[in-house]
């Protein structure tokens, strides 16, 4: 068994590094930990950081390949955060201009989520407590 402990963080590649870091700091709230130039690979790692836990590396690389990022494609899904009241937190996204789709609610829970997307079109969910 490997005794896993928890998801140390989630690493992001974006096409546009000035764009992403604008909107994974300012839109979403996330803060900096840590941001390196990597001179070698002409790329940028930034660490981001949730409520003081550390949580995401995104990173910029010089022509990185597309690949199908809708929820439905094969890989990662998407990323999902908890907010504690939905619709707060739609008309916070829509006053930074961020288009959401409409509210959805979850069959087995009966909780409120929605997807927005980065701007890679990386899909983000918000999922209310």
């Amino acid at each position: 068994m490997l005794n896993l402990k928890k998801i140390h963080h989630i690493a992001i590649i974006c096409s546009d590094y000035q764009k992403s870091k604008k909107f994974y700091t300012e839109v979403l709230g996330l803060n900096i930990k840590q941001e390196t130039y990597r001179k070698k690979r002409d790329s940028y790692k930034l660490d981001l950081c949730l409520n003081n836990e550390y949580i995401i590396e995104l990173f910029s690389f010089q022509n990185p390949i597309k690949r199908p990022s809708r929820p439905e494609a094969l890989g990662l899904r998407h990323l999902a955060f908890e907010v504690n009241n939905i619709e707060e937190s739609i008309a916070d996204l829509k006053n930074k201009n961020i288009a959401v789709e409409p509210i959805r609610v979850d069959e087995l829970t009966n909780k409120k989520f929605t997807f927005f997307q980065d701007p890679d079109d990386l899909p983000i969910e918000i999922y209310e407590a």
